[in-house]
């Protein structure tokens, strides 16, 4: 399901990406020339390509929020450093360690993974 959903959200992105630049530029973006004639008119005429780009930028927004849905209903609830269990710190000798000994390795316990696992 999840992968569905996100295959028509990329599909929309790049659908709306296309009919965006498909559009005529209508100038005065960022006070750029283009000219005044649309600045004393009320509303322009809404076109066909207006009306598909705000059906894609809707339908992009409802697949973004039924990923994040799925996404929160998929995840575990806890935090990765929810598992961490408290093992000690290993201790650092200085006064007794040799002068090239200067990698520190964990001690090996027999029911501590030396490495997190999924579970």
């Amino acid at each position: 399901m999840e992968n569905v959903v996100l295959t028509v959200h990329l599909l929309l992105a790049l659908a709306l990406i296309g009919v965006v630049l498909l559009q005529r530029s209508e100038g005065g973006g960022l006070g750029m020339g283009g000219g005044g004639g649309g600045v004393t008119s009320g509303r322009s005429a809404a076109t066909a390509l207006g009306k598909l780009t705000w059906l894609l930028a809707i339908a992009f927004i409802c697949t973004s929020l039924a990923l994040t849905i799925i996404a929160a209903r998929n995840s575990s609830g806890s935090s990765v450093l929810d598992r961490i269990t408290d093992a000690p710190a290993p201790a650092v000798e200085t006064e007794g360690a040799a002068e090239d000994d200067t990698t520190l390795t964990p001690e090996a316990d027999g029911d501590a993974p030396l490495t997190p696992t999924a579970d």
